[in-house]
């Protein structure tokens, strides 16, 4: 591989962007897409499964074998709330691959006897995430119920455009929330991306209940993302 492609899979490894080669396996020659890029049409199908799925695969295309290899960021889970949702939360998405992690400045809540090894911030979001950003491959997950603490993170994860924002709530508080956002300054459209009421509709009750609804609605929202800015026309 080309000196410059491995500097820019680099570059995008640690800004937290996925990315893909396309290879020719007879030639070597090869070419670098971006998530959000645009893609050469003839190669789409298979880039866009291989940014959802984080599998690499070989193809053929027009009687040439291509390797298609993926680099994906580790995905996250930030969690705001040291609640009993977020403790069944937090082993399930462990089991799931998820780097998870847990705001809470309630530091009675936020206490290793009741979250083992699970990374806990006893302070608030505000200053936890100055030095740890959201970005597009975090899921913001907020259940506090508590303005002061929910509402400023959930703003970050849209201004971060998180592939995942949800919160906990009814209806009824969620009407309160979108009312908060829009006084804050955030247009109707980027507030309509929070999931709320929280997680699949499963008729879920209990706090493990919800922690599954909540876990499985990051995953159907990252494993249909749109991870392309568009086809064009191969050269």
């Amino acid at each position: 591989m080309r000196l410059d492609l491995l500097r820019r899979i680099n570059e995008a490894r640690g800004s937290r962007i996925a990315a893909v080669t396309v290879t020719r396996l007879d030639s070597g020659a090869s070419s670098l897409f971006l998530e959000g890029e645009p893609v050469d049409e003839a190669v789409a199908p298979a880039v866009e499964t291989a940014l959802r799925t984080g599998k690499s695969a070989t193809i053929e295309i027009d009687g040439h074998s291509l390797f298609i290899n993926v680099y994906l960021p580790p995905p996250r889970i930030v969690v705001i709330g040291a609640v009993h949702i977020s403790q069944a939360l937090a082993g399930m998405a462990a089991i799931a691959g998820f780097d998870l992690r847990i705001i809470d400045p309630r530091s009675a809540f936020a206490t290793p006897e009741r979250f083992g090894q699970t990374v806990l911030f006893a302070d608030w979001p505000e200053d936890v995430l100055k030095d740890m950003p959201l970005d597009a491959y975090t899921a913001l997950v907020a259940v506090t119920h508590d303005p002061k603490i929910d509402d400023f993170p959930l703003a970050a994860a849209l201004a971060a455009d998180c592939f995942y924002v949800g919160a906990l709530g009814s209806r009824k508080t969620h009407a309160r929330r979108v009312e908060r956002l829009m006084q804050a300054g955030l247009d109707a459209a980027s507030i309509a991306r929070i999931s709320a009421p929280i997680g699949l509709d499963i008729r879920a009750s209990s706090p493990a209940e919800i922690a599954v609804a909540i876990l499985a609605e990051i995953i159907q929202t990252l494993r249909t993302r749109d991870v392309i800015g568009g086809r064009k026309a191969s050269a």
